[in-house]
């Protein structure tokens, strides 16, 4: 009789998981009062502006200004930064497409450096090794809401004349030896995309301590005008970024309950850790400096490092999914090899991307395993029952190398 559930056993779990986006009444109030309003624009209402006060305090950010997605908050930093043609921003290679394509649109040519296979993210010998005189900045990623080491980026952005831009799109609540992610570099874009920590389906945050760069972010956001100008005069050549009073009302809700959701989170994920850390064969990905401790999990990532014996890591995730545990095995490919990067001219001195090798990038594409972050969202069983269904799999390799991958 086969065990495990993917050839025909039962399986771990048949309940599902919590589902997400998650909404309450709050959502429903907030969304009744901007209808009623009739004051669905940004500018006529109160909904934005009182996210963008309680979510730049709530993250430690002096000026915060809500638009229309994550990769418009980069954009917006990219602008307000002034990168343009000729310059060079480094950024990791292992990261969703809007922290490279940000600096593109930018007129700009991303660098890209290596992550760090511990946590994933960017590995600062990779970044120093790139530096030339063409580089302005670094764009750091809290990959999966585990927090860089920004004592160590920003002093090294110090030494050599840098300024450094958090891509907190994965970060919502977490924080560096005590601040909040987002706060800590000169600019910062954070996204409420819908598999993100707060959600409004679409939208995003630029987030800044320096009032030159919000007055140059705002500007950039909303078509060139500037505050305590007339409305008809438009001092840049620039988009219309904003957000709408729907989504303001949505993501205020979705706030009220963040500390809650990233505790529970942190709490589940310490559990599956410890599975997993016990587990030959994976590994944990995260970080063990106490500073990185108020972590956010947008992801709950492991590797599946030496792996089972004789078993791939498209077998494992196959059965893993079978228990029914949701799970993936993350990017394919790092972004260098991307289709879109053949349209890019590199930077100089420096063949193709596509020939590019960066080598922990490639590790973590064959061997990162993700469980999304609404999993970590259930009660003590929910997560016993995913390290059931690992400790299921450890102790059926046998029928495990028999599953067709």
């Amino acid at each position: 009789m086969p065990k495990l559930a993917v050839n025909g056993g039962t399986p771990v779990r048949k309940e599902p998981f919590p589902s997400w986006p998650q909404w309450t009444d709050a959502e429903r109030r907030n969304l009744l009062e901007v209808l009623e309003s009739g004051k669905w624009f940004r500018f006529a209402g109160q909904k934005v502006a009182e996210f963008e006060r309680r979510f730049g305090e709530y993250h430690g950010g002096k000026y915060a200004l809500a638009v229309s997605s994550g990769t418009a908050a980069l954009e917006t930093a990219m602008a307000a930064l002034g990168v343009g043609p000729g310059d060079e921003v480094i950024v990791p290679c292992y990261t969703f497409v809007a922290t490279a394509t940000a600096v593109i649109h930018a007129g700009a040519t991303p660098v890209y450096a290596d992550i760090r296979l511990d946590d994933l993210n960017i590995d600062l010998k990779s970044v120093e090794s790139l530096i030339t005189p063409r580089t302005k900045g670094i764009i750091v990623v809290h990959f999966g809401g585990c927090p860089c080491d920004m004592d160590a980026v920003l002093a090294l952005a110090e030494e050599r004349g840098l300024w450094v831009v958090e891509d907190a799109a994965h970060a919502h609540g977490g924080k560096w030896a005590g601040k909040g992610l987002g706060s800590i570099g000169n600019a910062a874009g954070f996204s409420f995309q819908n598999s993100k920590n707060i959600t409004a389906g679409e939208g995003g945050l630029f987030m800044t301590n320096d009032e030159a760069l919000m007055n140059r972010a705002f500007s950039f956001h909303s078509y060139g005008q500037r505050t305590g100008y007339p409305w008809y005069s438009h001092h840049i050549v620039s988009r219309n970024l904003r957000m709408t009073e729907w989504q303001g009302a949505i993501l205020l809700a979705q706030l009220e309950r963040l500390e809650e959701q990233t505790k529970l989170r942190l709490a589940n994920a310490r559990r599956l850790d410890a599975a997993i850390a016990a587990t030959p064969g994976l590994e944990v990905v995260g970080s063990s400096d106490p500073r990185a401790a108020e972590r956010a999990y947008h992801l709950y990532q492991f590797r599946y490092a030496s792996g089972f014996p004789g078993v791939t890591r498209a077998q494992f995730l196959k059965a893993l999914s079978a228990e029914g545990v949701p799970c993936s095995a993350g990017y394919p490919v790092p972004l260098y090899k991307q289709p879109f990067m053949e349209e890019v001219k590199p930077p100089q001195g420096q063949g193709a991307y596509r020939d590019l090798n960066l080598p922990n990038a490639e590790a973590a594409c064959r061997e990162n395993i993700w469980l999304p972050h609404s999993l970590l969202l259930g009660t003590e069983r929910d997560t016993q029952d995913i390290i059931d269904a690992i400790q299921k799999l450890a102790e059926n390799v046998d029928e495990l190398r028999s599953v067709a991958a």
